[in-house]
């Protein structure tokens, strides 16, 4: 059970800026199998973030709670996936061949691709999640979490049906981490969020928003893939951003 813990004490390290105790013994075979609790991690963060929502909507106009609610969550993951996300257009627009989109994507700068696709997908984040809280703000409650945990999952699946494509970088440490034991535990977590769903609300709001980051994730598979025959950590980072949104507009298309 130590271990369990010390394995989701790692991925939230891994994910978040969220304090954890310093006596959590890192190992590579922990930090492999902290690829489990992606999706509780990725509760969390969306729990924290519906918190933010909640607590703004008492006194601020629903779309000023929305974006400070977005804001929080690039707080508490330090921008990370949004990072990988703009390094992903980054190199895949501006890299002719394979190895100079892996060379772009080591680059720390941020180019023209990955500005215009950070912007797009923060605006897109706002205008579904401001659309939705008009329809109902406990909805928002609800879909921020799932959104949060799903999302990862959707990371967790490339990391089980991929490779890896460099030989050092953020995501070397986790590539190994697609144990049958890992991915039921990160498929446990995830099915107990699509119940809860089910359970909340309309089944029919749930299979629209997976129908959505289903799509989020195959398009930005697609997207990259197809140059690098493989992901690297930047990617899963786009992926998790695609699906994320995507969920928001499948429901949005359902309301």
């Amino acid at each position: 059970m130590m271990n369990e813990v010390a394995k989701f004490a790692l991925a939230v390290q891994f994910l978040t800026r969220l304090p954890i105790p310093a006596q959590i013994k890192f190992t590579p075979e922990r930090m492999a199998g902290s690829v489990a609790y992606y999706p509780l991690v990725g509760l969390v963060v969306g729990a924290l973030s519906a918190a933010v929502f909640w607590v703004a909507a008492l006194v601020l106009p629903l779309l000023v709670s929305v974006i400070l609610a977005v804001t929080a969550g690039f707080l508490l993951t330090g921008g990370f996936h949004e990072d990988g996300l703009a390094d992903t257009f980054d190199g895949i627009g501006g890299g002719l061949t394979r190895e100079r989109a892996l060379e772009i994507m080591k680059d720390s700068r941020i180019g023209t691709y990955g500005t215009l696709a950070l912007v797009s997908i923060v605006a897109l984040k706002v205008a579904a999640l401001s659309g939705l809280s008009q329809a109902s703000p406990l909805l928002v409650l609800g879909l921020l979490p799932a959104a949060h945990g799903l999302s990862r999952f959707s990371s967790v699946m490339v990391i089980a049906t991929s490779r890896y494509v460099r030989d050092e970088g953020t995501g070397k440490p986790v590539a190994r981490g697609s144990s049958a034991r890992a991915l039921a535990i990160a498929g446990i977590t995830t099915a107990a969020i699509l119940a809860g769903l089910v359970w909340a609300g309309p089944p029919m709001l749930t299979l629209y928003g997976v129908i959505g980051l289903v799509a989020g994730h195959v398009l930005m598979r697609a997207f990259f893939e197809g140059k690098l025959k493989g992901y690297t950590g930047d990617t899963l980072g786009a992926v998790q951003q695609l699906s994320e949104i995507g969920f928001y507009l499948g429901v949005l298309a359902w309301l």
